[in-house]
């Protein structure tokens, strides 16, 4: 299982204390996943700003099609994701297979359509001499770095 962490271009492995994950029926240990050190949260998060100066320059479209990717993706390994999660969460895999995982790849193409498809009143007169528009940008990376600061 690799659980390694997408930083910038590179995955890295945590290199901090593991977190213990548990099957919940037998209290086995499924996988000991080492948590990320401040470093690597910081690299996380300045890696995030970079891209982000190409990715608010998207169009809807393509942002949409990432989107359908990624549902696309889930689905055919659909298998695989029902057998972790099935083990994770102790729940019967045919429910996780037959029920979560339509349902998880049903929202990602949902929310892949929204994006080209996003409406609300584009202008108005909310205030004397002023005209009210909605605009939607990116608006960046939110995260707490261990400043304690929210970029």
């Amino acid at each position: 299982m690799d659980t390694q962490m997408l930083i910038g271009a590179q995955f890295q492995a945590g290199t901090e204390t593991a977190e213990e994950v548990l099957n919940p029926r037998t209290g086995a240990l499924i996988k000991g996943l080492p948590e990320a050190s401040l470093s690597q949260l910081d690299a996380a998060v300045t890696a995030a700003e970079k891209a982000f100066v190409t990715w608010s320059r998207t169009t809807p479209a393509q942002r949409s099609n990432y989107l359908l990717k990624i549902a696309q993706a889930i689905e055919d390994d659909a298998d695989g994701f029902a057998a972790l999660e099935a083990l994770n969460c102790g729940k019967p895999i045919n429910a996780v297979r037959n029920d979560e995982i339509p349902a998880i790849v049903d929202c990602w193409r949902f929310f892949a359509g929204a994006v080209r498809n996003m409406h609300g009143a584009i202008a108005g007169e909310y205030l004397p001499g002023h005209t009210s528009m909605i605009r939607r940008d990116p608006i960046g990376i939110v995260a707490r770095s261990r400043r304690g600061t929210i970029r």
